[in-house]
């Protein structure tokens, strides 16, 4: 997985019209949840601020990082977990981060790289990308940039579901019934397929 740097500054004043002054400021409003836990047993948050000008790098791409969190000084290893926006502007509202380290699996939507030209293309049909990410259980170190997805077989009115891939050392969460992919039939290979039973 890439890696990309953010700095932030540990935020005390957690209330609305405190974080609506941060964001003009271009300030995010954001959270990490690590190891530490609240006496409810449920994991404890620590509230910091980072620049909306460092945080669009990692919000508005395709990639998944690996986030260096650098809060006052102290270092943290993180992944985005979720992003809030306005209804209405889509603007950015807030970020939560989760807090990894080298040896605990974390829980990551990877994209799909479809690579080859399907057989069901070359016969006339279009390939439709169903889901642009598959969620994937591992050590961050073990995680690719991308799930390579080889569609060269992949025949005309067939599909390809979660279940049917495996990657070394990945745990595929994403449900196995979920198709990825599939080659649906175009005017063209119908009218291709008709033609060629006429002929018979």
């Amino acid at each position: 997985m890439k890696e990309i740097n953010v700095s932030g500054k540990v935020r005390t004043d957690l209330g609305k019209k405190a974080s609506k002054m941060l964001r003009k400021e271009g300030l995010i409003p954001c959270n990490i949840y690590g190891e530490a836990k609240g006496e409810n047993g449920l994991p404890q948050a620590l509230s910091f601020v980072a620049p909306f000008s460092e945080l669009r790098k990692v919000v508005y791409t395709p990639h998944v990082y690996v986030v260096n969190l650098n809060i006052d000084g102290v270092e943290h290893k993180a992944v985005m977990r979720e992003l809030q926006f306005h209804p209405v502007t889509d603007a950015l509202l807030h970020v939560d981060f989760y807090e990894i380290t080298e040896e605990k699996p974390v829980v990551v939507g990877i994209p799909v790289k479809l690579n080859g030209l399907a057989q069901g293309v070359r016969d006339g049909g279009r390939i439709n990308l169903s889901i642009r990410k598959i969620n994937v259980k591992a050590p961050y170190k073990a995680i690719p940039e991308t799930l390579d997805i080889d569609v060269t077989n992949l025949q005309l009115g067939k599909s390809i579901k979660v279940g049917q891939l495996q990657f070394e050392g990945l745990e595929l969460v994403t449900p196995a019934e979920v198709i990825v992919c599939s080659v649906k039939a175009t005017r063209a290979s119908r009218s291709a397929a008709a033609a060629e039973a006429a002929g018979k």
